[in-house]
């Protein structure tokens, strides 16, 4: 399946970029996200037409992130948990721990954006690095103290 991309993809490719997707990539994620439109000689007539609109959006939301990324990169954002003497949790501290210790603080942020580390949910105390996705071209990094509950 042909689409033409309205937004940047990661690993994929930019505004007006005509690629090749599987059927099901483009049907059930990017079409419905309204990241792409199928490739037909209609749409890309479209296209063309309203490039200054889509590329005036794309500049938008890339301005945006960047705010957002200046609020949040490098702050310290404390999640409370239960644990045991040793140091280890018992569960876990996991992405939705980490957005509502962000929006409590202030911030809009969404499920999807929070980048865990490689191992998966936080299991024991101290402080981690965590990776928030804003934009496809804009990463912020904040840190996570996890701390024992009284």
């Amino acid at each position: 399946m042909e689409v033409i991309l309205l937004d940047k993809v990661e690993n994929l490719g930019s505004l007006g970029d005509k690629v090749k997707v599987q059927p099901g990539y483009g049907r059930n994620f990017l079409i419905p996200q309204g990241k792409a439109v199928p490739a037909t000689a209609g749409n890309l007539a479209e296209f063309e037409k309203r490039r200054a609109e889509y590329e005036a959006q794309v500049a938008d939301e890339l301005e945006k992130a960047k705010i957002r990324k200046k609020n949040l990169d490098g702050q310290r954002f404390e999640v409370r948990a239960r644990a045991g003497e040793e140091g280890k949790l018992f569960g876990s501290v996991g992405t939705t721990d980490v957005v509502d210790a962000l929006v409590a603080a202030g911030h809009e942020i969404e499920r999807r954006e929070v980048r865990m580390p490689d191992t998966g949910p936080i299991h024991e105390l101290g402080e981690f690095e965590i990776g928030i996705h804003l934009h496809s071209d804009v990463d912020a990094t904040v840190t996570i103290a996890v701390v024992a509950e009284e």
